[in-house]
């Protein structure tokens, strides 16, 4: 029944519709090793100022291992950034939506969520890697069991991070679900992407669940795309609305001026050439943040070094110490910087970090 469902407030559904940035939120830690609690203050305070609509906490950017006994981080960084969002909103007269990220078996993943809906998130980031033998069906109940506790936000996590193929079976079902408000489609495949797309089309909801890429290699693009489906005796145009994005954890204000330059050219029906050649530029950033050439294995300290770079880090470290940059990864971001010097908002951090920091 749709009352064992719970709602988001309807201004957050309105907000994930129109579109924005959400950046998926790192961890920062000291020399140490320790959990930096005024360095991750300063991220979303960042974040908030760059002029994101939201902030995605708990995910795979923010490491998945805050939740291991040993460090014992998962609740301690969902409190944070929701006091900050909090003490934000408050200065600014602006509404922040909050996504948490939920992980796990079923019973893991429906503690998680009840955490964050306690803590004040609106949606809980679904990963399915925790499952990855299990049929279609299985993982719809286990949606289900977690839609009772948090609204959704579908995830579609590329394999070659930790995620599992999901069927256009399993997203059509996936959309049923009462309360999923928003899908991130990260495969990194064109093919998968469009499973998602045509799924959420055949649905009938189209107009209710907002589509968001999580395709790091192919952001601009994907901002720009629209799919014109027929399906039910009617044609249906989707595309997507903005971005839950680890590439967006850093150069955020730049992100933010991007998804606004798409959507005008998406509203005027044509594309600026060069929109087209900022799409391989971005793209070429992200290979050298997220560290393809090595299989994404310096992914989260590519992410961490940009944002030392600038400042808002004291270092790239990770939690495991056996994760950090690739050889060559640090030489890598140091040509894209380079190479697309346009792309960064350096002078923005540089302006506020002392506030940020404060």
């Amino acid at each position: 029944m749709a009352e064992d469902y719970p709602q988001p407030p309807a201004w957050v559904r309105t907000a994930l519709l129109e579109g924005m940035v959400i950046p998926a939120h790192p961890l920062a830690l000291d020399h140490h090793r320790r959990f930096d609690e005024r360095r991750q203050r300063a991220l979303t305070r960042y974040y908030l100022d760059a002029g994101a609509g939201g902030v995605a906490v708990g995910v795979h950017t923010t490491q998945f291992a805050i939740r291991s006994p040993q460090f014992a981080l998962f609740e301690p960084v969902l409190k944070l950034a929701a006091e900050t969002v909090t003490a934000w909103e408050r200065a600014h007269a602006r509404r922040i939506v909050r996504v948490a990220g939920v992980v796990g078996p079923t019973e893991q993943a429906a503690r998680e969520a009840a955490l964050a809906r306690d803590w004040g998130y609106h949606a809980g980031l679904l990963s399915l890697a925790a499952l990855p033998h299990a049929s279609d069906a299985e993982l719809v109940r286990h949606a289900r069991v977690v839609a009772r506790e948090i609204p959704l936000f579908g995830f579609y996590l590329q394999p070659a991070v930790g995620g599992r193929v999901l069927s256009y079976r399993f997203w059509r079902e996936f959309a049923e679900i009462e309360n999923v408000i928003a899908i991130k489609i990260a495969p990194f495949n064109r093919y998968q992407t469009l499973d998602v797309v045509r799924a959420v089309a055949d649905s009938g909801r189209g107009g209710e669940i907002a589509l968001y890429t999580g395709n790091d290699d192919h952001i601009v693009l994907d901002l720009l795309s629209e799919y014109r489906l027929t399906t039910g005796g009617r044609e249906v145009t989707l595309g997507m609305a903005g971005g839950l994005l680890g590439h967006w954890a850093c150069w955020t204000k730049r992100a933010v001026e991007l998804l606004e330059a798409c959507r005008l050219a998406r509203r005027s029906g044509a594309i600026p050439q060069q929109l087209l050649v900022l799409a391989g530029q971005v793209t070429d950033c992200n290979a050298a943040f997220f560290d393809a050439a090595n299989g994404y294995a310096g992914v989260l300290a590519g992410i961490h070094e940009v944002l030392r770079r600038q400042g808002l880090l004291e270092n790239h470290f990770c939690l495991d110490e056996r994760e950090g940059l690739s050889p060559g990864q640090a030489e890598e971001i140091e040509r894209v910087y380079r190479m697309y010097p346009t792309l960064n908002d350096d002078d923005f951090v540089r302006e506020n970090l002392h506030r940020w920091l404060a």
